[in-house]
């Protein structure tokens, strides 16, 4: 284990070591938001794979397999067809705005008071993103080396704090390149082969698990399409993602690029899940699933090879975790501090600064959150169910209002509380409730608001 741990070690260091080159390379606003928007398609494939894929993608669906068996992959595949719907589809028109985030959008086809509105749901979105991938970092490593969990959220947290906010987006696409690589070859070229070789190969996992664990609908038509509904429809909203779109050269790189991407999105799902199915074999009486990766970790691999995979899996987590944590910082300095200082926009230290305060605000609220799934549900039915229907009608409906926009935003949001509190964090009942109440009010409110004079282009 003191391998292990010493192989973590080295992996840390190196990504503030990243991080420090990152923050050579930000010299300006742009360099620290969005890396100079000049990504080619290497790094642009493997930041946008790293972003998407975290905590509650492997963690998350290593426990999905060990419930449910390979239809544990759909967490992946929604968001994996998001990334490739976003990048054919919508990265063109996007990189023309030369934008930093989601709600410049709505101010454009809305007003200001529309973008300030989503700033703050985007705000809770974020903020959630983050504290996801930190909770599984500090679940993997008080599991793995025993270490008390806040100790755990504070030290594996903490890297990811220091490089985010010195760099900002330059050192999120360092270290994101890095771990993208080393997830690869940890997770899908070492853990899963070895944890099929400990089971006895794929003949005998078939024999050893029921034929319901071999099915691509077994945990349910509703589940399956509830993660479209919250994942994809997230994945194309987010401010997170988003953020790494405006990084790419152009769209011709975006568009192949990101759909390779998400390609590796949905095979990485596979491979998460097929863990998870071993796992099942090898430790059937898991007293917490939610442990089932670091259990299988600690079980199946050898000191330096376990420290080896662990990195993987921390390497994905704090893409993820990084990510979420730079969106809202640039959130709050682009959207609402400049509302709050007279319209001064944000100069680099300020970035810095508040990249700084958000990660101890995310790594705060991921000492009291303790499922990493049910935390990534609440940020994704936060952001679908307020913001889904007024960025649609901005982009596709000339009728829209301001009111009808804010109207929907608002009732989208709290429905989505209400039943989120009401049914539970798992249940289907918020996405929704959050989007037909958020439809509805959109359209009538529109509707009986005054038709604007000029119409702007979303996009």
């Amino acid at each position: 284990m003191a391998l292990d741990l010493f192989v973590v070690l080295i992996y840390a260091a190196g990504m503030l070591l990243l991080g420090y080159f990152g923050m050579r390379k930000a010299k300006t606003n742009e360099d620290f938001l969005v890396a100079g928007r000049n990504l080619g398609p290497s790094l642009y494939m493997g930041t946008m794979a790293a972003t998407v894929l975290g905590g509650a993608s492997t963690v998350g669906t290593v426990r999905l397999g060990y419930v449910h068996g390979i239809s544990g992959f759909w967490l992946c595949a929604a968001l994996g067809c998001g990334i490739v719907a976003l990048n054919l589809f919508l990265a063109k028109p996007l990189l023309k705005l030369k934008i930093y985030t989601v709600t410049q959008v709505l101010e454009k086809r809305y007003n200001p008071m529309a973008r300030s509105a989503s700033a703050a749901i985007m705000l809770a979105y974020a903020l959630m993103i983050g504290v996801t991938s930190i909770l599984a970092i500090g679940t993997v490593l008080q599991v793995l080396f025993g270490l008390p969990f806040w100790i755990s959220v504070l030290l594996g947290g903490g890297v990811v704090v220091v490089y985010s906010a010195i760099g900002g987006m330059w050192s999120l696409t360092l270290t994101d390149i890095v771990q993208f690589i080393i997830k690869t070859v940890g997770l899908m070229f070492i853990l899963l082969p070895i944890c099929l070789y400990r089971v006895g190969g794929w003949d005998e996992l078939v024999l050893k698990l029921p034929a319901t664990a071999f099915s691509f609908t077994t945990i349910g038509w509703d589940t399956i399409i509830t993660y479209f509904m919250i994942y994809f429809f997230g994945i194309l909203i987010g401010q997170d993602i988003w953020q790494r779109v405006f990084t790419v050269k152009n769209e011709k790189v975006a568009q192949y690029a990101g759909s390779f991407a998400g390609i590796y999105c949905i095979l990485y799902g596979l491979a998460c899940a097929l863990i998870g199915m071993a796992a099942h074999v090898l430790i059937p009486d898991l007293d917490n699933v939610n442990n089932a990766f670091a259990a299988i970790v600690k079980l199946s691999l050898p000191d330096g090879i376990r420290g080896l995979v662990i990195a993987a899996a921390l390497a994905a987590m704090m893409s993820t975790a990084s990510a979420g944590l730079l969106a809202a910082a640039t959130t709050l300095t682009e959207d609402l501090l400049p509302k709050l200082r007279g319209g001064k926009q944000s100069s680099l230290g300020v970035n810095r600064l508040f990249t700084l305060l958000t990660g101890v605000v995310v790594l705060g609220i991921a000492l009291v959150v303790n499922d990493v799934i049910s935390a990534l549900t609440l940020a994704y039915n936060l952001l679908v169910g307020g913001m889904l229907i007024p960025l649609i009608g901005a982009i596709f409906w000339k009728r829209a209002t301001t009111a009808g926009a804010i109207a929907s935003m608002g009732l989208g949001f709290a429905t989505a509380l209400l039943f989120m509190f009401k049914d539970g964090l798992d249940a289907n009942t918020p996405i929704y409730y959050s989007l037909a109440v958020g439809l509805v009010s959109f359209v009538v409110v529109s509707l009986m608001s005054r038709r604007p004079n000029v119409v702007a282009s979303a996009i």
